[in-house]
């Protein structure tokens, strides 16, 4: 039975391929950086845990050792803190190329479009990458995909689904971009194909479907095939405005997360993503399905439904969160007086009711802060109910009164802790 090494084996192309490869009586091993992403994706799976970006000659060497196939679906869109382009998409293939054996079958999953001239440093280091594979000694097949469809919701397929679930509105974005997409289930099995050998070394092909269709188009077949009813409000977004929410986006993935509407996303979907099935089917490969046949193969479900109008609520909770805890905090450090004079008079003695308030505000700053850095995001959030537990007992136990003050000081505590378990049980790693 061949030995396929998956890597980046947990990731939305990496674990399809994984679960194809093994249907396919391949023995499949995972590698990426993290126990835990590979332990929620295939828990029975064997896995090697080790950084792909630091990897040398010497060290590929040994990981290759019983593996026959390699299969590359590690991958990232814009450089970010666990991000680095050059490293993942570039360097990576170069040192993996030089310890590979002749006996070696690698298949390279880079994107449709990729040129050393691109608008995007994303093409641009997966080009570099897929010439480092084209110059290897061993055998290798490129496979490039256009925007792959999937069940599971990341990325951009998450992003279109959310945008496509809009209430009220239909948003009219980059409508002169053509796209063609990929059901995720017909490019995990281009690579069984290119890994049983069916598929000529040294074939590069795109895998897509073969028909473009522009962006705009794209978003209302997958709301109608969510089961929304049509929408005759459309909004027509300008390109300076999503330029500006891409910044945004940029900004927010400096602090960890990584956001499908970052500039290079955006970017991306400008330039439009296209592909030529030509020279897959003339290699032997099947022509993927069209866009209508992959979401009559995708369940519309209503957990479906009910995540794509959730997409953006989510990071509008987080800032809401951010935004209520530090101001919260502000205000008092602002005005200590008046934030004193509403524990003055209670049970809490005349001295703690000044370190009281400091201390309280300096908390609620810390917490507003640590909410928005994508690894202390859950534990702030879980911070934040603790907190306001402890508040709404001291209060209780204090000043009592408050509970029935006309401005509900406290009572108002109660929708920020639901606000604040909404976000610890919805953030979570993919």
């Amino acid at each position: 039975m061949p030995t396929v090494l998956v890597l980046g084996g947990y990731g939305l192309i990496g674990s399809a391929c994984c679960r194809a490869l093994s249907m396919a009586d391949f023995q499949v091993v995972g590698l990426g950086r993290s126990r835990h992403a590979a332990m929620a994706a295939a828990p029975n799976q064997k896995w090697i845990f080790r950084d792909l970006s630091v990897l040398d000659a010497a060290a590929w060497k040994e990981i290759l050792k019983d593996v026959d196939i390699v299969v590359n679906a590690a991958g990232a869109l814009q450089e970010g803190p666990s991000d680095d382009l050059e490293a993942i998409h570039a360097t990576m293939l170069n040192q993996l190329c030089a310890a590979a054996p002749p006996t070696l079958r690698l298949v390279q999953i880079s994107a449709a479009g990729v040129s050393l001239e691109a608008s995007t440093e994303f093409f641009r280091s997966k080009a570099r990458g897929d010439a480092y594979v084209a110059g290897a000694s061993c055998d290798w097949v490129i496979l490039r995909p256009s925007l792959v469809l999937a069940p599971d919701a990341y990325g951009g397929t998450a992003l279109l689904r959310g945008a496509a679930a809009m209430p009220g509105v239909l948003l009219e974005v980059l409508s002169e971009s053509l796209i063609q997409t990929v059901y995720i289930e017909d490019l995990a099995a281009a690579v069984v194909a290119a890994a049983r050998g069916d598929i000529a070394s040294g074939t590069i092909a795109d895998i897509t479907e073969k028909e473009a269709r522009p962006l705009p188009e794209l978003i209302r077949k997958i709301r109608s095939w969510q089961g929304f009813p049509k929408l005759r409000l459309r909004l027509r977004l300008p390109n300076k405005i999503l330029d500006l929410i891409g910044f945004g986006a940029d900004i927010a993935g400096r602090l960890g997360w990584r956001s499908p509407l970052r500039s290079t996303a955006i970017n991306v979907l400008r330039d439009g993503i296209r592909g030529d099935p030509g020279q897959w089917v003339a290699a032997g490969g099947t022509l993927p399905r069209d866009l209508d046949a992959t979401l009559g193969a995708l369940p519309a479900t209503r957990q479906e439904r009910l995540y794509a109008r959730l997409y953006f609520a989510l990071p509008l909770a987080i800032l809401v969160l951010s935004v209520f805890w530090l101001a919260s905090g502000l205000v008092a450090l602002v005005r200590p007086t008046a934030a004193a004079s509403a524990l003055a008079g209670g049970a809490l003695p005349t001295w703690a009711v000044g370190g009281t308030v400091i201390g309280g505000s300096l908390i609620d700053i810390a917490l507003g802060v640590a909410i928005l850095w994508r690894p202390w995001c859950r534990w702030a959030a879980l911070g934040m109910v603790a907190v306001s537990g402890a508040y709404l007992a001291g209060g209780t136990l204090f000043a009592p009164d408050l509970w029935i003050d006309p401005l509900g000081p406290l009572v108002k505590v109660l929708p920020s802790i639901a606000l604040a378990l909404i976000v610890w049980l919805g953030v979570e790693d993919r």
